[in-house]
């Protein structure tokens, strides 16, 4: 297993990314190969101060790092020696089989598009996010690589979506609902309303349009959306968690009782903290590229850095993209059989 960490991505990198890989080689005797991608002294300050040494970690140097302020395109297009491009490269020449960035999103999907390529019949690619529910988990597709999606789109996400659903998490015909303001096919705007109609048609196990309120309650298996929308939900749901495990801490200290009521409840709270914790899933795969890339949250902590490791091992083993390409085959092949009935 060969993987390329973009080292500079990030709000704290390189030294959460750097001490994240320590975390993953410790954790994880079967990757073979760590590139930690970035500025050389930089990352070599970091291992020094950390006193670690691995054979299978090995420093590329890039000259360069997109800022979050960058165009993506533009960024990718100018800066041949950033961190993030050259990870990629890692991957398009066959020297690691995932790359992770916790930088610039855009550009990370924008360098993803344009040296590895989308699968055939895939417009756009999509990051698919896990999010806890009281059962287990759902897939919410598109969680931020695309802000603006045709009706064309949000079916492909549904068919990335279900395939991931099926393949790696094991839901068999995994229910797909669409993101919208009313259950009725008639809610919505005019990009929903028509990619009702394709989802509607197709052999997804389509169950019509979910709103924000059933998320989480009444949640089908996988979520469409355009990233717009789920990047916004997305958020929300890890600004709210926050927020309520916050409101819990400062109420549970209000007394004596109040403390020992809490102290007895401990366990539970910290379930529902694990399970509510983005860092225990890692990073988001981003769905319909030639190859396996992770998105990691900007804010990643060295053990969210390592399970986006995990995740993207994971994701090598599992080799989703002949399962998202049988799907579409699927759907293809149905539309010729109603096209040439009619």
């Amino acid at each position: 297993m060969r993987i390329a960490l973009d080292a500079m991505g990030g709000d704290f990198a390189p030294k959460n990314n750097v001490e994240g890989a320590v975390l993953a080689l410790k954790e994880y005797p079967h990757i073979e190969k760590l590139f930690l991608v970035g500025d050389a002294t930089a990352i070599g300050a970091e291992l020094k101060r950390i006193g670690y040494q691995d054979q299978r970690l090995e420093i590329f140097h890039a000259s360069e790092v997109v800022d979050m302020h960058e165009s993506a395109a533009k960024a990718i297009r100018q800066k041949k020696d950033s961190s993030i491009s050259r990870s990629v490269d890692l991957i398009k020449n066959g020297s690691a089989k995932a790359v992770i960035s916790a930088g610039h999103t855009g550009a990370a999907v924008a360098a993803s598009v344009l040296k590895l390529r989308t699968l055939k019949g895939i417009e756009r690619p999509a990051v698919a996010c896990l999010l806890p529910t009281e059962v287990g988990v759902f897939v919410l597709i598109d969680a931020g690589a695309n802000p603006d999606s045709s009706p064309e789109n949000l079916l492909q996400f549904g068919i990335m979506g279900s395939a991931f659903s099926e393949q790696v998490l094991g839901n068999k015909r995994p229910k797909v609902a669409l993101l919208s303001i009313g259950e009725e096919d008639v809610k919505g705007n005019d990009i929903t309303k028509e990619a009702f109609k394709l989802l509607k048609a197709s052999s997804l196990n389509f169950q019509g349009n979910i709103e924000g309120r059933d998320l989480y309650e009444n949640p089908a298996d996988v979520v469409v959306c355009d990233g717009f929308t789920g990047n916004v939900v997305l958020k929300t749901s890890e600004s709210i968690a926050y927020a309520i495990f916050g409101w819990l801490r400062r109420e549970l200290n209000r007394g004596l009782v109040r403390k020992i009521g809490a102290q007895l409840a401990r366990g539970a709270f910290r379930d529902i903290y694990k399970k509510t914790n983005a860092e225990e899933y890692g990073g988001m795969p981003l769905l319909g590229v030639n190859g396996v890339c992770i998105i990691a949250h900007g804010s990643s902590s060295p053990v969210a850095i390592k399970n986006a490791i995990r995740a993207a091992a994971e994701s090598v083993k599992q080799d989703l993209n002949p399962h998202i390409l049988r799907k579409l085959e699927i759907y293809n092949e149905n539309v010729a059989a109603t096209t040439s009935v009619q």
